[in-house]
């Protein structure tokens, strides 16, 4: 027996939080009965249904795949854009992907069916440390490096103290090239910081998702993640979480 949102999580309908919204809604039967209260106790015999669409548990899927420029992280796009989802298009299951990555930013995504993964993983209190190369305007000094460590104010709230390295400066072409390690995962983080600091972004690449890293992938492929990594990514959200 379990929850009913979060047997919808499992089933890849949503993460638990958006399950919720849905029965909210009144778009969910059990057994044929609209359920609208939160924390119905279901069976595996029961039939559920999300607007008159059965449900079945899927077969847990996850991927690790090194995200392009100029590719949408989104399931589908109005505007008829490319979007990540469409590089998987010989997975038969709904999958989507694990938060966001900009437009033009590269790298490190997660890719699963796993709705209460996603929701560990996405939520602020996890703090799942991600790693992002940025190629900035300007020479970067390391006064500026020390305002990212201790952490600065964008959007009218502080950013948690983050680690912080020079790569490379160039003065031929005025730019620099930064590692950047957040715990947050808000909108437009890193380039909002790094414009604080007076270093607009030219270029940025996700390099490492917790100890996940595109390596041996070219920029558009994919891979299966193994069991170990997936044990080791619930165990990492979970330690996070008691932080």
């Amino acid at each position: 027996m379990e929850r009913l949102q979060k047997l919808m999580a499992h089933a890849g309908v949503a993460s638990r939080r958006g399950s919720e919204k849905l029965i909210k809604e009144g778009r969910v039967k059990v057994n044929g009965e609209v359920v609208t209260e939160m924390g119905l106790i279901v069976k595996k015999n029961d039939t559920i249904e999300v607007d008159n669409v059965p449900i079945t548990q899927e077969q847990k899927l996850y991927f690790l795949f090194n995200k392009p420029r100029g590719v949408i992280t989104s399931a589908s796009d109005h505007k008829g854009r490319k979007t990540v989802v469409d590089y998987f298009s010989s997975i038969e299951q709904r999958i989507y992907p694990v938060g966001r990555l900009d437009y033009d930013t590269t790298g490190v995504l997660i890719m699963t069916n796993d709705g209460e993964l996603t929701n560990q993983l996405t939520h602020p209190k996890f703090g799942i440390e991600k790693t992002y190369v940025a190629k900035v305007t300007g020479l970067v000094h390391k006064s500026s490096i020390a305002k990212l460590e201790k952490g600065l104010f964008i959007d009218n709230y502080k950013t948690r103290p983050a680690k912080a390295r020079i790569i490379e400066i160039n003065k031929a072409k005025n730019t620099s090239l930064i590692e950047l390690t957040i715990h947050e995962g808000k909108n437009h983080q890193v380039k909002k910081m790094l414009q604080a600091i007076g270093h607009p972004v030219e270029k940025l690449n996700r390099s490492h998702y917790g100890f996940l890293t595109t390596e041996g992938l070219q920029s558009g492929e994919w891979r299966e993640l193994k069991p170990f990594e997936v044990n080791k990514l619930k165990q990492l959200a979970h330690e996070e979480s008691n932080d």
